[in-house]
């Protein structure tokens, strides 16, 4: 066991590190200028996608649920594999049109809707408050597997989660709020979180081949739910593997790392292996860490989130252990950076200047300072009440079913996001109002239910309607599992999508109409 005051060092020395890295590429423009460079450090900053719960998760989620944990892997990789040319679309489109965030794109490409932008902006909001709490709430996590502390909550006060969250939005203001151009590269970050993804990489891997080494010579024993392939081919895990699709174009950290940050579409063709093979490594180191978690018995004595700090420590490398704490701070530390920096973007330019300077914006006014302390003030304030919503949940919700809810509330933009490329009929009021269906579908069928598993709501003054209770999914009391999303997840996507749909073919036809009443009949000859 470590103490908690060296943990605390050895996070605020890793951010130290950070810091460095993105001071030196600022400096001498490693990213976009060496071209040799740049595509690897793009494929890698796009593991960003890999968060705590990619990282913890994804053995507690084998460990709990069986081979479903590919799904989180298996999504992004089909897509960068089988859709380049939609990919390269995305990105040629967004560069042209000098796009500062997802918001930017969808409302740029229907007539620069401000209505669209603050709708995209408060999904987006609304969704990544509990993904910033799940790194929260992973940092908090791995603190009490490695130290001695008394069980039981620490104030709030003293938990660690609250420094290192103040210390993640002082790295995203310095590095990511410093140019009120949020269309220009953010060249050091670039470089940071490349840093960190083959950080938490090369973390993983050591506990994977660690786990390969102590297995030799014993049988190589899986979980019940491993032993056939009924969790990965079922419709829970086809709906995970659609979400997961769909969110590494559509979370607008991904969106900010994958499009605004693209110096050059070519580099596409790199990443569209880079990434498939940096997931890919993550899902194959899983197994034996699964297995000897398994062949152990150490899934009956622990968190099954904090089943990878806790392999090496019960085998005494406390080496790796560090190694394994670094990592998931690695995975967490890149997520909240990046995801502060595109939601403070989104807030300042779709919310608050239209409200605020609306008018002094068109005449052309110098806020330049006041636009950039927006942009402070709102990162500040994403980490305090992602902080405060960790520390007001329960425990008990994990952090895949955490994620997928996210994933879920996101993926209402992909409608949005294909009809802007490829669908012709696609009207504003179409994709808002199907936007907004899907909104409402997901908050009433996952979010809601996420606030009283969590016990933000009392679960007996909150209850569907009886007629509505074929609606409810039964599994969404506990959230112990990603496949507990997949229902209310599909009934969203699907209402978003129709609404849409629905729209586009009444405007149509209303224009259709409309020309038909305008012509005239000429007499045949």
């Amino acid at each position: 066991m470590f103490s908690g005051w060296l943990l605390s060092a050895l996070a605020v020395a890793y951010l130290g590190c950070l810091f460095a890295i993105a001071f030196y590429g600022d400096r001498h423009s490693v990213y976009p200028n060496r071209r040799r460079l740049r595509p690897y450090i793009y494929g890698l900053a796009l593991g960003v996608y890999c968060t705590s719960w990619t990282f913890y998760g994804a053995v507690g989620t084998a460990v709990r649920d069986g081979w479903g944990y590919l799904t989180i892997y298996l999504g992004p990789s089909l897509v960068f594999l089988f859709a380049l040319p939609f990919l390269e679309r995305l990105v040629e489109t967004g560069r042209a049109n000098r796009v500062t965030s997802i918001a930017d794109f969808i409302a740029s490409r229907f007539g620069k809707s401000r209505a669209l932008a603050a709708l995209v902006t408060i999904i987006a909001f609304t969704a990544a408050i509990p993904y910033l709490a799940l790194q929260y709430k992973a940092v908090s996590a791995s603190v009490s597997a490695l130290t001695t502390a008394a069980a039981g909550p620490a104030p709030w006060f003293r938990d660690v989660a609250l420094g290192v969250a103040l210390l993640m939005a002082l790295f995203a203001v310095l590095f990511g709020a410093r140019r009120v151009d949020a269309s220009e590269h953010h060249e050091g970050l670039m470089l940071a979180i490349a840093f960190e993804s083959l950080l938490k990489l090369f973390a993983f891997v050591a506990v994977g081949v660690f786990a390969v080494l102590k297995m030799r010579g014993h049988p190589f024993v899986l979980p019940a739910r491993m032993s056939t392939a009924a969790s990965l081919f079922n419709g829970n895990a086809l709906v995970s593997t659609l979400l997961a699709a769909g969110a590494i174009f559509c979370l607008p950290r991904q969106f900010q790392v994958g499009v605004v940050e693209c110096a050059d579409t070519r580099d596409l063709r790199y990443a569209r292996w880079l990434l498939p093979a940096y997931l890919g490594l993550f899902s194959v180191f899983a197994v034996p860490v699964v297995a000897l978690i398994t062949y152990t018995g150490l899934s009956l004595h622990g968190a099954s989130d904090s089943l990878i700090l806790a392999t090496p420590m019960s085998f005494g490398a406390p080496g790796l252990a560090i190694l394994v704490y670094l990592g998931g701070l690695s995975a967490a530390t890149a997520m909240v950076v990046v995801a502060s920096i595109a939601l403070s973007t989104m807030i300042s330019n779709d919310i608050v200047a239209p409200i605020l300077w609306g008018g002094r914006l068109q005449a052309g006014a110098n806020i330049v300072r006041r636009l950039l302390w927006v942009r402070r003030t709102v990162i500040v304030g994403l980490a305090l009440l992602a902080f405060a919503y960790y520390r007001s949940t329960s425990g008990s919700i994990s952090l895949a079913a955490i994620g997928m809810l996210s994933f879920a509330a996101v993926v209402q933009f992909a409608p949005g996001i294909i009809a802007a490329l490829y669908w012709a009929n696609a009207t504003r009021a179409g994709v808002f109002w199907g936007m907004l269906a899907g909104f409402v579908a997901w908050g009433y069928l996952l979010f809601l239910p996420n606030l009283v598993a969590g016990g933000l709501l009392a679960s007996q003054h909150f209850a569907p309607p009886q007629d509505l209770g074929w609606l409810w999914p039964r599994a969404l009391s506990d959230f112990s599992s990603p496949g507990a999303v997949a229902p209310g997840a599909l009934v969203a996507l699907n209402s978003g999508f129709s609404v849409a749909q629905a729209l586009a073919i009444d405007t149509t036809n209303t224009r259709m109409a409309v020309a038909s009443h305008r012509s005239v009949s000429l007499p045949s000859l």
